[in-house]
């Protein structure tokens, strides 16, 4: 399978994160890029860089001021506080009648909703090349050019809204490359298979009848992302009945998550969907550091040839998937059981 992958991305690279009330290492690492993009190229699988789209796909799904910021928001920073330390918010709004302030450490609240995603010197770049990533594979497949396709994405971007960063996640790119795909396609999907709601993908889309957004993961009534990605979360106005949940309980095995596969299955085929943005978590592995149940290597082989199946035109865009020791074979044997299924 062809992917796409820009070494820019590495350049985020925060060092501590905030967990349950100690600084631990930041589990969101240029590493975790570098393991899967390595060993895709040891198992044939071919390495293609992105074009420059611009940034007017981003805008399309998020607020201008908030991509305006995250863009600029660095040197900003070091400006205001004299200081190259990382750019990690201690103010936030409840959301979302409140102004956009002046200044950078206001801002920097504003646009934020917890303290995982801190500006550092590199942020910007990256998280434009991770979206780059995702437009390049969407454009591929929005012109026909080729069936399938998969985005080394990083940063991640599910959990980032329309106007904030969230989780690991700046900007949305399964979002992005939806909202591209409609410039050909009537109607998308989105398939989220994240062990962690991708709330911010539901955020965008839930008041959108075009895209349809399907979320297999974690119960988050204790765990990330916590305030969405429950059962009877379905869409509102337009949107109504195109959002679906379907929930894991902690502790979850390979049976119970290949039965929420085969549920998002029906429910995309019973959509009339043309086309699929697949969010791709690898963090559901039971080894995953972050994982609370229990996927397994095989599973994520039987998990590919199930969607695959469905005979979409398909974007695979990296999500989670964490410094766990099968982080790297997941990969080859979910992308390699995907293209295997549809040669």
């Amino acid at each position: 399978m062809k992917f796409i992958f820009d070494p820019r991305q590495l350049l985020h690279d925060p060092e501590l994160y905030f967990r349950r009330g100690a600084f631990i290492p930041h589990p969101e690492q240029p590493q975790r890029a570098i393991l899967v993009r390595d060993a895709l190229l040891a198992a044939a699988h071919e390495m293609e860089a992105p074009r420059d789209h611009g940034i007017a796909p981003v805008k399309a799904v998020h607020d201008e001021g908030y991509v305006d910021f995250l863009l600029t928001g660095w040197p900003e920073w070091v400006k205001a506080t004299g200081t190259t330390v990382p750019a990690v918010p201690n103010y936030h709004t409840d959301r979302r009648t409140w102004r956009v302030p002046k200044g950078v450490i206001g801002k920097l609240g504003y646009y934020s909703t917890d303290t995982s995603c801190p500006l550092v010197e590199g942020t910007a770049t990256a998280i434009y090349w991770s979206a780059q990533t995702a437009i390049e594979a969407a454009e591929r497949v929005r012109t026909g050019e080729t069936d399938h396709i998969y985005a080394l994405c990083r940063p991640p971007g599910h959990h980032a809204v329309q106007d904030a960063s969230w989780g690991f996640c700046f900007f949305n790119n399964a979002a992005v490359a939806a909202q591209h795909l409609r410039g050909r396609f009537g109607k998308v999907a989105i398939l989220d298979v994240d062990t962690h709601a991708g709330n911010g993908t539901q955020d965008i889309f839930y008041e959108r009848g075009d895209v349809l957004y399907v979320s297999i993961h974690t119960d988050p009534s204790d765990y990330t992302p916590f305030f969405l990605g429950y059962e009877d979360e379905t869409g509102r106005g337009e949107g109504a009945g195109a959002t679906r949940n379907l929930v894991l309980p902690v502790g979850a095995g390979v049976e119970d998550i290949l039965a929420r596969y085969d549920a998002a299955v029906e429910i995309i085929r019973a959509s009339g969907v043309e086309a699929l943005v697949l969010s791709l978590g690898l963090d559901m592995s039971k080894d995953d550091p972050l994982s609370l149940v229990g996927m397994t290597t095989e599973g994520f082989r039987i998990g590919a040839a199930k969607l695959a199946a469905l005979g979409l035109p398909t974007v695979i865009v990296q999500e989670g998937g964490y410094l766990g020791p099968s982080l790297s074979d997941n990969a080859v044997a979910f992308l390699g059981a995907f293209e295997a299924a549809r040669t």
